[in-house]
């Protein structure tokens, strides 16, 4: 590859990366009203190199939800490094949850995932089902969780979580929705141990992933 091949693909990388985040930021700032001429103008690029990268808007959101089932993927790769199987379980959530907590773009697309371009996330989504799967089985396997939860359980709950971000505004309704989707999933000798689990999940077994990453 010639220098300036490889001058044109990082310009091409710098300029995805800044319609990416302008893309999240006016999501977030006027939901679905964001039009793809105003990313571009908040991006700093013309029209024509948006949709070079993305022909619609759903395209966009595609996207954006493609990076985001990557880092729930490796979210979850370091939460099975935890002992307490329930804790791991509980981290993945909440982590996850934590981490897409102000992209409106992620919820938003979240709430029309049925008209999402899917064939563009398999890939990440299978990534993060094998991982989470493990995690789940662990937690039945130890009496902490029911036996009938899947990950297409996980995916239904955590689709909740974020509607709730969405239309409630602030970590406390949805903190709320999650604890009380953990207590309904929780066996009864697991479910005393929630509240505080769900305040460690935040803290010290966040920490100890931020320090194994």
């Amino acid at each position: 590859m010639s220098t300036d091949e490889r001058t044109l693909r990082a310009d091409a990388r710098r300029n995805r990366e800044r319609i990416m985040a302008a893309g999240r930021e006016l999501f977030a700032r006027e939901g679905p009203q964001a039009q793809m001429d105003e990313i571009a103008a908040h991006a700093g690029v013309g029209i024509g190199t948006v949709y070079r990268h993305f022909p619609t808007k759903d395209a966009l959101l595609t996207a954006m939800v493609r990076d985001r089932f990557q880092e729930f993927a490796e979210i979850a790769t370091l939460a099975e490094d935890i002992p307490d199987p329930l804790q791991a379980l509980e981290t993945v959530m909440l982590s996850s949850a934590e981490a897409v907590e102000g992209d409106m773009g992620f919820q938003l697309a979240m709430m029309g995932s049925n008209e999402l371009e899917w064939e563009g996330i398999e890939e990440q989504k299978a990534a993060l089902a094998k991982v989470v799967t493990r995690i789940i089985h662990r937690a039945i396997d130890a009496g902490a969780v029911c036996e009938q939860l899947s990950f297409d359980d996980f995916g239904m709950i955590m689709c909740g979580i974020t509607s709730t971000m969405y239309f409630q505004p602030g970590s406390a309704n949805w903190r709320r929705h999650l604890e009380l989707v953990l207590h309904g999933i929780c066996k009864p000798a697991s479910n005393s141990a929630i509240a505080s689990s769900m305040s460690q999940a935040s803290s010290s077994a966040w920490g100890s992933i931020s320090r194994s990453a």
